[in-house]
């Protein structure tokens, strides 16, 4: 209990010893959690949307128009059994006779349209629209499929813009997580520089590297977790003025997943990513005054 006052007691007082670079630390951390928090929200957010747009992105499979509707529903089984295909809905002839008129307004150009020019059709739905080339290849070898529409250019394009969202999110907060190492490690090595007689006398009488670094990593610990929280308060006041804003914009229509579903993750990833810079940062910073 004594040693572990002595941490807490030698790690407060160099914090305020030192305060304006504690200062810059805390909010170095701050800006680079913020500009984390903001990646993942953007991220999990495309993410969200797409998912959500993808549910609705479906190939279109014409049947045989030879074949009648009984036959033709009787292939469902079949479409049902490839693995990429969750849902599939039949539209019958004069379902998509309706849905052709309901689009055209109901001109009379087309009074005298009978349905039997039309063909019965199978909606299918993917599980990853990723697969929807291979998926659209099974279908056609399906006898009684005569044609399949696929619009693979738009799940490529969804694809790719998710890969793009998570490889830039992945790499920022990668960068921002050295930078923040980085600044973590400076504020140390200050405060070691100007305490080296001291730290280089108890190494001399037998300190444990342990007891020596315990004040330095109590110090990047409350640093670390101050900086944490104070951007992880930060990033809830952001996402919910945001959110709303684009509540209340012409992109009402796009559906943002609430806060409170991110509140517990974002927590605990912005108090691990805290309390790591301030491991590292305190190690890199003694290192050089733990030989004699």
């Amino acid at each position: 209990m004594n040693r572990i006052g002595y941490y807490i007691r030698e790690g407060v007082d160099s914090i305020f010893n030192h305060g304006l670079i504690s200062f810059t630390t805390i909010c170095v951390i701050l800006a680079c959690l913020l500009i984390m928090g903001s990646f993942a929200s953007v991220a999990v957010n495309v993410n969200h949307i797409i998912g959500n747009l993808e549910d609705q992105v479906s190939i279109l499979a014409f049947v045989d128009e030879k074949w009648t509707e009984q036959e033709a529903r009787s292939l469902e089984k079949e479409i049902m059994a490839i693995d990429n295909v969750a849902a599939v809905t039949f539209v019958t002839r004069s379902q998509a006779l309706d849905e052709f008129l309901q689009q055209q307004e109901d001109s009379p150009l087309f009074d005298e349209v009978e349905p039997t020019i039309l063909r019965d059709r199978y909606l299918v739905y993917l599980k990853d629209v990723g697969l929807m080339a291979g998926t659209q290849n099974r279908l056609s070898e399906i006898p009684g499929i005569a044609s399949v529409n696929a619009h693979l250019g738009i799940a490529q394009g969804m694809v790719a813009v998710r890969r793009i969202v998570n490889v830039v999110s992945v790499v920022m907060i990668a960068l921002l997580m050295v930078v923040s190492v980085f600044i973590m490690a400076n504020t140390l090595r200050l405060a070691a520089f100007t305490r080296r007689n001291e730290v280089a006398i108890v190494r001399m009488i037998g300190a444990t590297n342990s007891f020596i670094r315990g004040p330095f990593n109590v110090e990047g610990m409350i640093l670390g977790l101050t900086g944490s929280l104070i951007a992880y308060l930060a990033q809830w006041l952001i996402y919910i003025t945001v959110t709303g804003r684009i509540a209340a914009s012409s992109l009402s229509f796009l559906e943002i997943v609430p806060f409170s579903v991110l509140a517990l993750p974002m927590l605990a990833c912005f108090l691990a990513i805290g309390l790591l810079v301030a491991i590292f940062g305190s190690r890199i910073a003694i290192r050089n005054y733990m030989r004699i």
